[in-house]
């Protein structure tokens, strides 16, 4: 398909553009200023992709993904400035040793090339991106949800006049705009000039990727998330971490979609917390135990709500009988993406650290936290939960690879 090859071709020239870092920053804090000075061009944009969302019925929490006010513009700068005053990734080299033979041998830290990034409706994403990829020497492919087109070609473009005005070539950043189905799949397979591909958004965009991609992946998981209430824990505490990881913002994938209960705090812990869910219009669908504990408010949670990502007003709560039959829940259910226990007990907390194997596993705190921002990274380019590469947040390092650098004095190999 000639179209992706033109883009591919321009990302491959543009990704051997080798800058300082001083360079970069610069450009990514005038980037900052384009979003903030093109800040009413880029809702305008977004408000014609708002309100055919709207007319085609989309959920709530889909259009509150896609919306874009001057403060979440104003965010997006603020995320490529963070990302300007981060170390510079590139260039370190570590690990040197002398060999018998007089070579000098380390490891140097390098831009893994043209990055391409398969994304849906956040139009954030584009700007965290394209900051991300560009800080750490790194040509982007863009492929946004087709919802948010509109807006994210304001965004892009803003950003390229930028790459222009320095001198850069505007391939440094480029948005796929035809987002037939055909165009998306032949895109998973531009290998040659695509090194490797992310996909992040819901499970059934990510799956598709893995399945259908040539082009190496690194998988950012959907967030079937947990939090586990501990026969010994602070109910206020758990209460308000509970309506947080849900409730702050359902439609990401580090919000809570897994209430599990331990059984001896059941009968006083799922009133309390049912009664605040439903105060803040969320759906709750519960085991036998829930609705014999609640009655008509709670909706009977069937064998697909365990392993559902909501990303919606809605969560399943389930009594287990103790912590290990929580972790072995997880264990069945979980993306690996992010999983909380709330308890008192140092030993439990440990253990719940130990034996849960997701990305982040926090005690006595909300999954919300699962966030390049939040983490210190400025900002990220999804949430891995593959084990290879990377892991979680990935910021700037996850954007970069390894190339074995070796001096000598003239040594041959006999």
């Amino acid at each position: 398909m000639e179209y992706l090859n033109t883009i591919g071709r321009a990302a491959k020239a543009a990704a051997a553009h080798r800058l300082p870092a001083h360079v970069r920053n610069a450009i990514l804090i005038e980037s900052a200023a384009a979003l903030r000075k093109k800040a009413n061009v880029i809702i305008e944009a977004n408000k014609q992709d708002v309100e055919a969302a709207t007319e085609a019925g989309m959920k709530a929490s889909f259009i509150d993904r896609l919306t874009l006010d001057e403060a979440r513009v104003d965010s997006m700068a603020e995320g490529l400035e963070a990302v300007a005053a981060l170390d510079d990734p590139l260039g370190e080299t570590t690990q040197m040793k002398s060999l018998p033979n007089g070579l000098s041998i380390g490891q140097r830290s390098v831009p893994l090339g043209v990055v391409c990034m398969i994304y849906e409706a956040r139009p954030n994403v584009t700007a965290d991106a394209y900051g991300l990829c560009f800080k750490s020497g790194n040509a982007v492919i863009l492929r946004g949800g087709k919802e948010a087109l509109c807006g994210n070609m304001a965004i892009v473009n803003a950003l390229q006049d930028v790459l222009e005005r320095n001198g850069l070539p505007r391939a440094m950043v480029q948005l796929i705009t035809q987002t037939s189905r055909d165009v998306t799949t032949a895109l998973m397979k531009l290998n040659g000039y695509i090194d490797v591909l992310i996909p992040r958004g819901g499970e059934g965009l990510i799956k598709s990727v893995v399945e259908n991609s040539t082009v190496p992946v690194i998988e950012t998981g959907a967030g079937n998330c947990h939090i586990f209430i501990d026969k010994i824990a602070d109910f206020a505490m758990a209460a308000a971490i509970v309506i947080n990881a849900k409730v702050q913002r359902p439609g990401v994938c580090n919000a809570c979609e897994k209430l599990l209960v331990h059984k001896a705090v059941a009968e006083s812990f799922i009133p309390l917390i049912c009664g605040e869910l439903e105060a803040k219009g969320v759906e709750i669908r519960g085991d036998e135990t829930v609705k014999s504990i609640m009655g008509r408010a709670v909706v009977k949670a069937e064998q697909f709500d365990w392993d559902t990502e909501y990303l919606d007003y809605i969560i399943a709560i389930k009594v287990v009988d103790d912590i290990d039959a929580a972790i072995a829940h997880i264990r069945e259910y979980s993306t690996g993406h992010s999983e909380a226990i709330v308890t008192e007990r140092y030993a439990n907390a440990q253990k719940f650290l130990d034996e849960v194997d997701s990305a982040a596993v926090y005690v006595n705190a909300s999954t919300r936290f699962t966030d390049g921002f939040e983490f210190g990274l400025g900002a990220e380019i999804g949430i891995s939960t593959q084990k290879l590469h990377a892991r979680g947040p990935m910021g700037l390092k996850a954007l970069t690879s390894l190339k074995y650098v070796i001096y000598g004095d003239g040594q041959i190999r006999g």
